[in-house]
């Protein structure tokens, strides 16, 4: 039984140095990936837990397969464990997952002491995700907008809505118009893409310059959260 046992060769035996060694430079490579994470989130708020999560899932992945080394034993034993375990969270953005694999990936490199194939696969997963954030690949919903404002129907405001709109915004979209006040005002509704996000408020200001404009205000995407 033990010759089946060790027939892919006898567990290797590593030194507390070693160990360490391959633990910590899971930590640090895992806590970087998350660094690049929080800098590149595409929304105001992330989850901590989740941060959290990256990292101890790459030191636990290292210390697995620190465990295993190349036992046939042990590693049928802790893959029928895992095997047991149900991970019920649900995940909403494929970018987030990419970014967990790179940490379990991390954990595997670490654990089976590739250090090179760690570092290297590390600094250039967060470089290529830096590019992509700062790149025309990255996502320019932090510019649009929903802008809405109730105006008197009739008002001959167009004009001057015209030119305040090609002002501070590069693109410009009437989505809808209802009545509101009872069918005394009209309310508009203008999906926008500012030319500069900082210049929101002096787009509201300017709008409710106008005469008997009412109500003004700007929802950007980014301002959202799902709950």
């Amino acid at each position: 039984m033990d010759e089946f046992l060790t027939v892919f060769g006898p567990a290797r035996v590593l030194g507390l140095e070693q160990i360490l060694c391959s633990v910590l430079m899971s930590f640090v490579l895992c806590t970087l990936v998350t660094s690049v994470y929080r800098w590149t989130a595409e929304t105001l708020t992330y989850s901590r837990s989740f941060i959290q999560a990256m990292v101890l899932s790459g030191v636990i992945t290292c210390v697995i397969i620190l465990a295993i080394g190349n036992n046939l034993a042990r590693g049928l034993g802790i893959l029928g464990t895992l095997a047991l375990i149900r991970f019920r969270s649900h995940i909403r953005d494929p970018r987030d997952i990419t970014f967990l694999f790179a940490t379990l990936a991390i954990g595997i490199a670490t654990g089976a002491t590739v250090f090179s194939v760690a570092i290297v696969g590390t600094l250039a997963f967060c470089g290529i995700a830096l590019y992509l954030h700062y790149s025309p690949y990255s996502s320019r919903r932090e510019y649009e907008g929903l802008l809405r404002f109730v105006a008197p129907p009739g008002a001959g405001l167009q004009g001057s809505l015209d030119r305040i709109l090609e002002e501070f915004c590069s693109q410009v979209q009437l989505i809808a118009l209802r009545d509101a006040i009872q069918g005394e005002g009209v309310e508009h509704a203008y999906q926008v893409r500012l030319r500069d996000p900082s210049c929101r408020q002096d787009l509201i200001e300017a709008i409710r310059e106008l005469p008997a404009v009412d109500n003004v205000s700007i929802l950007m995407q980014r301002s959202t959260v799902e709950i």
